[in-house]
């Protein structure tokens, strides 16, 4: 009899590619993970993993074992759903991803008042790219994907995959102190053409938004410094070292050096909640996503 919890950790190395990562999703320790992997090794008597220069890679009949272990977590899936229904309650565990921002600003309030409201209910974060946390959901690898989009780089939900707005985050200039734009109360973006960015990394879609908008605009951003954390980014601009786009969500209060200045029109995202369509019926699901949508407005309005 094969064991679920070994399938599931077989699945996961295949889904995320390395066993550290796979251990990360699952919330547990690589160490773990391997264990699991070698006692299914023993069990099937088939070799599952082999070594490919500094990592691993899936064999053949580990490919196979993968597929078939998606099925049955499918299914265990929808048995699961069943149960939660009948009991007409949320219950269980619910995996949530969550980009950073949000992880920060957002998902504190939330899970703190999911659990207060419903104690049978184990939900548990991962902070993943909004990118990734969609491909997440689509392989039945996490439950829930809390994700953001712009308006010129829609993330549209994939086959499958259910979705709902949670609300829209405003973003800012933030510019030193001391810079010739502090002063002005808004400002548009053909004015920046000479400016030094700071920015997220290429593959962002904050660093997407940025790149495609100012190019619109007739000239390439001089992007001068990338860091993927909105809280690094501020430290650069206090330290006068160029411009940033920040979001206001989970981006806390400002240093003394640092002033925001509107860009006209605004920029927003869109925050979206994702989740498989035959999870849909969860009470689980729709009480997470009930309550992003309800907390949203004060949380939008502290930012």
């Amino acid at each position: 009899m094969l064991d679920l919890g070994r399938l599931r950790a077989l699945h996961a190395v295949a889904v995320h590619g390395s066993v550290g990562a796979a251990a990360t999703a699952l919330g547990y320790t690589p160490s773990a993970v391997s264990q699991q992997i070698a006692k299914l090794e023993r069990e099937t008597r088939t070799t599952l993993l082999e070594r490919s220069g500094r990592g691993i890679r899936l064999t053949d009949d580990a490919h196979q074992l993968a597929a078939t272990a998606r099925q049955l977590l499918a299914l265990v899936e929808e048995a699961e759903v069943r149960l939660e229904e009948r009991r007409g309650r949320p219950a269980g565990r619910l995996t949530i991803a969550c980009f950073a921002s949000a992880a920060r600003g957002l998902m504190p309030r939330v899970l703190a008042e999911l659990a207060r409201l419903h104690p049978d209910l184990d939900a548990r974060l991962s902070e993943v790219d909004p990118h990734l946390s969609v491909d997440l959901v689509a392989r039945g690898v996490i439950d829930l994907a809390v994700a953001h989009d712009w308006d010129i780089a829609p993330l549209p939900a994939p086959p499958g995959v259910e979705q709902v707005v949670i609300g829209d985050d405003r973003c800012d200039i933030l510019v030193h102190r001391d810079h010739p734009l502090a002063a002005r109360e808004s400002v548009r973006r053909e004015e920046l053409a000479a400016e030094r960015w700071i920015s997220q990394p290429p593959g962002t879609v904050c660093h997407d938004w940025l790149t495609r908008t100012l190019r619109a605009t007739g000239y390439e951003p001089l992007i001068v410094h990338q860091a993927e954390e909105n809280h690094t980014q501020v430290a650069l601009v206090a330290a006068g070292l160029g411009i940033a786009l920040v979001p206001r969500l989970g981006r806390g209060a400002l240093p003394p050096e640092v002033v925001p200045v509107r860009l006209d029109p605004v920029p927003t995202r869109r925050l979206h909640a994702m989740w498989r369509t035959g999870a849909a019926r969860r009470p689980a699901i729709r009480e997470t996503v009930r309550t992003l949508q309800e907390l949203w407005p004060s949380i939008a309005s502290a930012g």
